[in-house]
This record gives C-alpha cells, sequence and structure tokens, in this order.
C-alpha cells in the first residue's frame, strides 16, 4: 500500500472542520486532522505540500453531452455572437478557414440580438454556399441549417416541425441533427470528446453524467464515448422510453449505458417555444411540444423499477410536470412508495414545478437534476423567461429553496454545452437566485454539486462526495486567494473559496468576480489534472 500526505491546506471534511492534512491510501481517504498529527501518524507517507491551498470533494455534472461539448470547444461557438450579422460572420470566417467537412455551431441566442430574429436558411446558404451546415440554438432545442443539409434529410414537413424560413423544431430538428452527426468522421468525435472531459477535469470535476439518446447523439456516439479512455469518468444515461422490464434490461446491457433516462424527452424548452405549458406562451397561440404522455411515462417508469433500472425524464414546462407526475403516480399506486423510491429516479431541469408536484417528489423520492445558470442567463424580470412567460409566471421558474425545503434531493449541473461547464459559478446562481425566496445557501449549493450529484448517479454509500476517512479520494485543489466583491455600499469584502467561510450579511457575489482556480483534480487517487 503506498501513502500520500497532504499538508498545509484547508481540508473541506465534515469529520473535522479544522483540517489542514489529509492522508489517502491506494485512491481512498484514510484519515483527515492536523499536520503535526499527520506526520506523526503517517512517517513513510508521500508528502505533499499544499502551500495553503483549498481541497474540497471533486464535482460531478449530472447533466452533461460530451462530444456537443467537445464540438462547441474545438469548434464553431456562436455563443459569442452580439448580433445576427456577427453570428453569420462567424459562420463566414469559420467556413473559409474549415474549406471541408459539415460545418457544426452552438451556442446562438436571437433573445439577445437587436431585432431578436435567428438566421435564415437563405443567411447561412450565402454565408457558407454549398457546405452542410448546422447551428444550435443555445438550448439545442431548435437550429437552423442550410438547405443542403436539409436536402440530405427525408420526410422533413410541417407535420414534423418544419416551417420555412424558422428554426427547426421537433422531430425535424432531432432528424436533422442525427444528420449534422452523422456526418462527422470518427477522429473529429474524438478530438471533441478529449476536449470536453479535459475541461470537465480542470474545473475540479471527477464525473460527468451524459445524457444521450436516439434524438440526441445517436447509439454510435454514446458506444464511443464509453469506449473512450479518459481519467474523467462518464456514467452514461439513454433517453428511449421502453415499456417492460426485459425492454429495459436488453436495451441497457447492449447499449453498455448505466440508467435509461437523462433526456427522455416530456417536452422542449422555453426559448425554443417547445416546453410544453398549461397556457400559451406570452403573445403566440401555441403552448409547446409533447412528446410523451402520462401512460407512457408510467410504462417506462414501471419497466425501469421493476428492472432495477434508474429512470428519468427531461422536463420544464408545467403541463410536462404535470404528465410526468400523473405517471409517477400511477406506478406509485401499483409497486408502493418504497419500492419506486429505491431506484433514485430523476426529473431533469424541473423548472415549472408547483408546490404540489414538490410535496410529491420528495416523498417518492424523486432526485432533481437542475441547472441554476439557467436562472443566471434568463431569470429575472427582463430575461428570456419573462419575454417567453410574462413576468409573473417567470418569478415561478426553479424554486430551489422550496425543492430543498421538502427533502428533494437536488443535484447540480450545467447541461453543458447550453450552459459553461463551471461548477463555481452554477454554485454562485443557486445561492444568489434572480427570483428571491428561490436560493440556498452556498454550502447547500456545495453539496448538491458533489455529494448530491454523486447520490443522483446512483452512489449510495453515503460517503463518496464528502473527504471522511472511507471516502473514495476524489477531490479538487483550487488556490487560496480569497475572492475581491464589492458591496452595494462600495465596501470592500471577502468571500474565500472555502463555502465554510460564508459570514452573515455578506451581499450577493459580483456576478463578475474572479471564481476559484483549479489546480489540481484528482479521481480515486489518479491525478486527472494538474500534478
Amino acid at each position: 500500500m503506498s501513502t500520500q500526505l497532504l499538508v498545509g491546506g484547508r481540508i473541506y471534511s465534515s469529520s473535522n472542520p479544522d483540517a489542514t492534512a489529509m492522508a489517502v491510501t491506494d485512491g481512498t481517504v484514510v484519515w483527515v486532522g492536523a499536520d503535526r498529527a499527520g506526520r506523526a501518524l503517517h512517517p513513510d507517507a508521500e508528502i505533499v505540500e499544499m502551500d495553503g491551498a483549498f481541497v474540497a470533494p471533486a464535482f460531478v455534472d449530472p447533466h452533461v453531452h460530451v462530444t456537443a461539448l467537445g464540438l462547441k470547444l474545438t469548434g464553431l461557438d456562436l455563443a459569442q455572437a452580439s448580433s445576427l450579422d456577427h453570428c453569420l460572420d462567424l459562420l463566414r470566417a469559420y467556413a473559409a478557414a474549415h474549406p471541408d467537412g459539415p460545418i457544426l455551431g452552438d451556442g446562438w441566442d436571437e433573445t439577445a440580438w437587436p431585432g431578436g430574429r435567428a438566421p435564415t436558411p437563405a443567411e447561412i446558404d450565402a454565408a457558407a454556399p454549398g457546405r452542410l451546415v448546422y447551428l444550435a440554438r443555445v438550448d439545442a432545442h431548435s437550429a437552423v441549417v442550410s438547405t443542403p443539409l436539409l436536402d440530405t434529410v427525408p420526410g422533413i414537413t410541417a407535420a414534423t416541425g418544419f416551417t420555412r424560413g424558422e428554426p427547426l423544431r421537433a422531430d425535424a430538428h432531432h432528424r436533422v441533427r442525427r444528420a449534422a452527426l452523422g456526418a462527422l468522421d470518427p477522429a473529429r468525435r474524438e478530438l471533441a470528446r478529449r476536449a470536453a472531459l479535459d475541461a470537465a477535469a480542470a474545473q475540479g470535476i471527477a464525473a460527468v453524467h451524459e445524457c444521450a439518446g436516439p434524438d440526441i447523439s445517436g447509439e454510435t456516439d454514446v458506444r464511443e464515448l464509453l469506449d473512450f479512455s479518459h481519467g474523467v469518468e462518464v456514467r452514461a444515461y439513454w433517453g428511449q422510453a421502453v415499456r417492460t422490464a426485459d425492454e429495459a434490461r436488453t436495451l441497457s446491457k447492449e447499449l453498455g449505458v448505466h440508467a435509461l433516462g437523462g433526456d427522455l424527452f416530456v417536452d422542449g424548452s422555453i426559448g425554443s417555444h417547445t416546453a410544453l405549458l398549461r397556457a400559451p406562451y406570452a403573445g403566440l397561440d401555441t403552448r409547446g411540444t409533447a412528446y410523451l404522455d402520462p401512460e407512457t411515462i408510467a410504462a417506462h417508469v414501471l419497466a425501469c423499477t421493476e428492472a432495477g433500472i434508474q429512470a428519468g425524464f427531461h422536463v420544464i414546462g408545467d403541463a410536462a410536470m404535470d404528465a410526468v407526475v400523473e405517471g409517477f403516480d400511477q406506478v406509485v399506486a401499483q409497486v408502493g412508495g418504497p419500492a419506486f423510491a429505491t431506484r433514485g429516479h430523476r426529473v431533469e431541469h424541473a423548472e415549472m414545478i408547483d408546490p404540489g408536484q414538490i410535496e410529491k417528489l420528495a416523498a417518492w423520492g424523486v432526485i432533481a437534476s437542475v441547472q441554476p445558470a439557467f436562472d443566471a442567463a434568463w431569470g429575472g424580470p427582463d430575461g428570456m423567461y419573462a419575454a417567453r412567460l410574462g413576468a409573473e409566471r417567470a418569478a415561478t421558474l426553479n424554486p430551489f429553496a422550496a425543492m430543498a425545503a421538502a427533502g428533494i434531493s437536488l443535484a447540480i449541473g450545467s447541461d453543458s454545452p447550453v450552459t459553461a461547464l463551471n461548477p463555481w459559478a452554477a454554485i454562485r446562481a443557486a445561492a444568489h437566485h434572480r427570483t428571491p425566496g428561490h436560493q440556498i445557501s452556498p454550502r447547500a449549493a456545495f453539496a448538491a454539486a458533489t455529494r448530491g450529484a454523486w447520490r443522483a448517479g446512483g452512489v449510495r454509500d453515503g460517503l463518496a462526495g464528502t473527504l471522511v476517512p472511507g471516502a473514495p479520494a476524489s477531490y479538487a485543489v483550487w488556490d487560496a486567494a480569497d475572492l475581491v466583491v464589492a458591496a452595494a455600499s462600495d465596501k470592500v469584502q471577502r468571500w474565500s473559496t472555502d463555502p465554510r467561510s460564508r459570514v452573515p450579511g455578506l451581499p450577493p457575489l459580483d456576478p463578475d468576480a474572479e471564481l476559484p482556480r483549479c489546480l489540481r483534480t484528482v479521481h480515486r487517487g489518479v491525478t486527472i489534472h494538474g500534478n
């Protein structure tokens, strides 16, 4: 056995809040405490000087699209586009610099542009003549594409979600996305995966949950991802409904996936007007798109429950949550609450959820995989949510405090590439929700991004996501510099990288404040980022 002794740091450990040292043997935390005691107890250990750095449990991101993130990191990132013209300029420049192969771009958001209009196929054709071009909206639930790409996909009609001159939605979007991803060569997909998982490790993330599916990335991508060698652990969710336990077992075994959930779409997104609502969108005669009804939801959850497989659904709109709760209720009535709860079934996003639904999901042991960065990007009285739904409905979104208070286990993630792969930014967004009363404490948010996210992936030993004796040695080392934050009174106060250092009355963090920098990420005793 080999032991490392970390000394001279600040160890975030519930078993010893004042710890400055931690011993790790063969990938497991075996002791935490003070430097002097550590050196005496482990005289033969390899000494690792922390120089005052903050050592905390590694993060887990429970909702990621690995290849899509990597394509954004290595390709055409349209999140930087400040206008329609800028978006087209970026496309034109990328096409000129990359004269061969399909062009996949990601992240445009017309709600932030003057005029608020998406690109048209004609404009894309003019910017990249003759090319296969797929440009996903920031929420990944609609896209604009070139005519040559659209022509490769048969059966695209109004019934599938196609309206000439507008972004593709629903099934039309899913079909064209499959065609665009299918046009990529394996080397480009591998480059993308490595870039995405390297980026995760550099953010102190030791594991991610890939939310794949037939309408998202396809079987080839998820098989390649699970065969891909990298230090960041990947747990794969597959979004395809089944009707029997045998079908659930067969599908999960054939694909090698860990669970049948994630982005199993009940509806779409608010930004693309496809989240399923009880009342129409503001100024439009539409209530969104329904993909699954309560009976299909119930059949899938019952099959997975009987097969011993975790299930889950992508659900954003209030009417979509109605369908999920009704489906869950049917299964609970059949198998009983305890049998249902043992599987740790999940809901992804759960943005529009009312108090009665919160109480039911809590009683059924449902885990909520949430993305506070959504609120940071689109919440508030003047944000995209308010524009799509009206200010009154928008103010009900993402009620993290009510969910946590009821006992729903929260797991904080990013849905990257929809929002950035940055756990500290997500924690800050959860702690400073744009709607007063919906925020949770930094400590609770930190737990949801660590222990809660491990739990969301089926880890039930109670120690994962902590640094206590017996826990996996999965941790990140952060710079020790305090973060300077300007208060409303212009007085300067400090917020340390250590969540325990929050003091009463600290003003909200400046959105532009510097966030902690990851020096090293270790997963089960193996360094996967840094030295």
